[in-house]
């Protein structure tokens, strides 16, 4: 497993988080086998938010966070052994954003007693707020950290801008920025590619100065999740009969490499030098393993280039 530059932190994360967000319905034992399965690949660094789960019946918000909590009943020992983190800022009660000093901390103390630990390793802003105040997020962060209740701060599908507005009032190094992102729902990687071509759409700009290059330039670290989604909510690419030439470049690449198309999904994006963090949002142990497989795999950038051409984006 590779391990990545955390945010501008002298210290290092696998390149691969296993993402808690289905596990409401798993039972004791499926979630213990996937947390298995995950440490075994290498994979240390668990993404939970307090929204996980609210949709599962008789659930709520906070809901996976504690089935997770409940599953393994983490010793002490193990638990420094591991990355949690969760996120906040998204209300499903008259579905709204919430980034006020109030809910923030309150949101963290329920993540707290729902994973049964006294600290969060870091906490992400899952959504950006248009009613932001920074100076309220500020004093959230302060006292939590002067608390010893989280230990490093970022944000989730932030601009350029908006990380720029947190950053006039926040004192902490912000060490991530969770986006969605995969070889099919790739904007953000692609724009630019076009540049000067004005009748192609990856000529623009579409983020407020470029996401990716932007995190590059701040050292904060990239996290990619719905790696393997088609779209937004539209299926995964992997055999889909929408995608015929990428996934025969991918079953090549695979041949070659001796894995599963689904790692050379995975090292798409691992081999970007961002250095990103893939998010598996998998429930199926055998998918978490082949995919973290593609951790170590080199791609050229002729194979790199050919995926993003197959996927439909091009390059000049």
């Amino acid at each position: 497993m590779q391990a990545v530059p955390f945010g501008p932190t002298n210290t290092k994360a696998p390149n691969i988080i296993a993402g808690m967000m289905r596990i409401a319905d798993k039972t004791d034992e499926q979630i213990r086998t996937l947390y298995t399965t995950a440490r075994e690949a290498g994979i240390d660094f668990f993404d939970h938010a307090d929204l996980y789960g609210f949709k599962h019946p008789g659930g709520g918000p906070h809901l996976c966070e504690r089935r997770f909590s409940e599953a393994l009943g983490l010793s002490g020992a193990e638990r420094e052994q591991i990355t949690l983190q969760t996120k906040t800022t998204i209300v499903d009660e008259e579905w709204h954003y919430d980034s006020s000093y109030k809910h923030i901390v309150s949101s963290v103390e329920d993540s707290l007693r729902a994973l049964g630990t006294d600290y969060i390793d870091v906490l992400l802003l899952h959504r950006p707020d248009a009613l932001v105040e920074p100076e309220e997020v500020a004093r959230a962060f302060d006292d939590l950290e002067s608390a010893g209740k989280v230990r490093r701060f970022g944000v989730s599908n932030h601009t350029p801008r908006q990380v720029d507005l947190l950053k006039t009032a926040v004192r902490q190094p912000l060490v991530a920025n969770q986006v969605q992102l995969s070889v099919t729902h790739s904007t953000i990687v692609a724009q630019g590619l076009a540049s000067n071509m004005v009748e192609e759409a990856d000529s623009l700009t579409r983020d407020g100065g470029g996401i990716v290059d932007y995190c590059r330039i701040n050292r904060i670290t990239i996290q990619a999740w719905s790696p393997f989604q088609k779209g937004f909510q539209d299926g995964v690419f992997l055999g889909s009969e929408e995608y015929p030439e990428l996934n025969a470049a991918l079953d090549k690449l695979a041949a070659k490499y001796g894995v599963t198309p689904i790692a050379i999904a995975t090292a798409w994006i691992t081999r970007h030098p961002a250095g990103m963090q893939v998010v598996l949002g998998t429930t199926t142990p055998q998918r978490v393993a082949d995919a973290a497989a593609g951790s170590d795999i080199p791609l050229t950038r002729a194979e790199w280039y050919g995926l993003i051409q197959a996927a439909g984006h091009r390059v000049p």
